[in-house]
């Protein structure tokens, strides 16, 4: 086929409309809105293998000059005709493919050269740094969120920080953290987990291509030696009262505030930065807010009477803190004044012979049900978080705030819930059967502490039983109601009597639901 038919000076003058230079080379001229202007461009029309026709753009056609023209025919030409020479090789290949295949692997290099130089320019500190902007700061109270980057910065060494995070080999990690776990341990273990935690990111968002910190988990505790895992130094419930007696006999505000801390068990920080605008003296309630707690949930603290005369008793010294720094500064107290207490009661520094922490203060209701079910803390956790789906609203339900004090008064044994922000859960017969279920064999507790388990369950039953009929009451049909008392009187008419009672009374008016604060319905 007749090929080079047009010339400069026709590409230059051509009209609008599909004009031939020969085998497939076109120049298309279009018009251009509604003035004489036009644009023009190459295209090469051919027969692809699949046998079909397609049109191959060659780009556009320059024809503002003579030279101009002469360019864009010469440079079609040739276009043309490595087109041609694709369709004459053996197999046969397709332009516009192999066009859409270069075009895409120009881009993923483009690409590649473009993450290569952002990697290269993003050292592990920068990095860590937006990611704690980005995923830690919004999630985390502000005293943890400091601190969550301020131990990577404090102890990871500077070397390793303003190094790319894409040249930090698993090696270079491992040699930075040994040194950090053998000298803090805790803070060391902390850090490694924030720092593989901004690693897996940096994989998500292309900076790598591995995870430096996997390889390394076991070398770490290899290399850094087996450390001693413990809780925090806590005081036995039994000493508590005497503490208790001891720390109220003592003045100043820093008592006061760790005996309000204790009583709200809150943490440190929450109870000193107390702000008079977060308490509602009347309602006794305190609502911490979201930006103080760790998990960024606001938090309302029922206050005990106790808890509720302490900050009554700080009125007047400050507008804004309800426990100020004696400074005379406009801040809270500093977070050592509760440890200075502890200090001067003996129970804080090298010679104290019973160390204790203010944090293990909000650990001993726990520590004391776990003694009473002779079970680790720990595995009693477990234990009630794993099982929550097998005590549907019939074994186990939770207490509102007027029940829980309800049961505080009630129960001398059960006095220690005062001191807890949490509300307990309360299980009935049925409940309790499961309980005994979902505990491992050989959680059963001492043989010292069975005469007290044998009165706490005497007393809790009977607090249970008023607490259960009233919700039972909306939820149950009469005919249903009649059949299960005559259940319970064939095992023991006393119990039938005793609930017969209590339903009489919560029939005759609502008096007792509010007294209790039952909220069935």
């Amino acid at each position: 086929m007749a090929r080079h038919l047009l010339s400069a000076t026709q590409v230059r003058t051509a009209s609008v409309g599909n004009h031939c230079d020969g085998d497939g080379l076109y120049l298309r001229v279009k018009a251009s809105g509604t003035s004489n202007a036009s644009t023009a461009s190459w295209v090469f029309r051919y027969t692809a293998p699949s046998g079909s026709r397609r049109e191959l753009g060659l780009g556009a056609a320059d024809r503002s000059t003579q030279e101009a023209a002469g360019a864009t025919l010469k440079h079609a030409r040739g276009k043309a005709d490595e087109a041609r020479a694709m369709l004459e090789e053996t197999p046969r290949r397709d332009p516009i493919d192999v066009k859409a295949v270069e075009r895409k692997a120009t881009g993923e290099a483009a690409a590649a050269n473009k993450a290569a130089s952002k990697s290269a320019a993003t050292t592990l500190r920068r990095y860590a740094r937006a990611y704690h902007a980005a995923h830690v700061e919004p999630l985390r109270a502000d005293r943890h969120g400091r601190e969550w980057l301020g131990s990577i910065e404090r102890h990871v060494p500077a070397a390793l920080l303003d190094r790319p995070i894409a040249a930090i080999a698993s090696i270079d990690l491992l040699d930075a953290l040994v040194p950090i776990l053998r000298k803090v341990p805790e803070t060391g273990a902390r850090i490694f987990q924030r720092l593989a935690t901004v690693f897996d990111a940096a994989v998500i968002d292309g900076l790598r291509l591995d995870y430096p910190a996997a390889p390394i988990r076991r070398e770490l505790r290899k290399r850094a030696g087996r450390r001693e895992c413990g809780n925090y130094a806590f005081m036995p419930y039994q000493r508590m009262k005497a503490f208790a007696s001891d720390l109220r006999a003592m003045t100043g505000n820093s008592a006061r505030c760790l005996e309000f801390t204790i009583l709200t068990a809150t943490r440190t920080g929450e109870a000193l930065m107390a702000e008079w605008s977060e308490f509602d003296l009347q309602a006794r309630t305190w609502m911490i807010p979201a930006s103080r707690m760790k998990g960024r949930e606001q938090h309302v603290v029922h206050l005990s009477e106790r808890a509720a005369a302490i900050v009554e008793g700080q009125e007047g010294q400050h507008a804004r803190y309800v426990f100020p720094s004696p400074t005379g500064l406009d801040a809270p107290m500093s977070n050592m004044s509760m440890l200075t207490v502890l200090r001067r009661m003996g129970l804080w520094g090298k010679d104290a012979p019973d160390r204790v922490t203010v944090r293990a203060l909000r650990a001993m209701v726990d520590a004391d049900l776990a003694e009473i079910y002779g079970v680790p803390t720990k595995r009693l956790n477990e234990h009630v978080k794993r099982n929550g789906g097998r005590f549907p609203a019939d074994f186990m339900f939770q207490l509102t705030a007027a029940e829980k004090a309800e049961v505080v008064a009630n129960c001398d044994h059960l006095q220690k819930l005062k001191f807890s922000k949490a509300l307990p859960f309360a299980f009935t017969e049925h409940g309790a059967i499961e309980a005994a279920n979902v505990l491992a064999p050989g959680a059963q507790p001492p043989a010292h502490l069975l005469p007290r388990l044998a009165q706490a369950l005497g007393v809790s039953t009977d607090v249970l039983l008023g607490l259960t009929a009233p919700r039972r009451v909306k939820r149950l049909a009469t005919n249903r109601l009649e059949r299960r008392l005559v259940e319970i009187e064939k095992l023991d008419p006393k119990a039938k009597r005793q609930i017969t009672q209590l339903l009489d009374t919560f029939i005759e008016g609502e008096k007792l639901k509010r007294r209790v604060g039952s909220n069935a319905g």
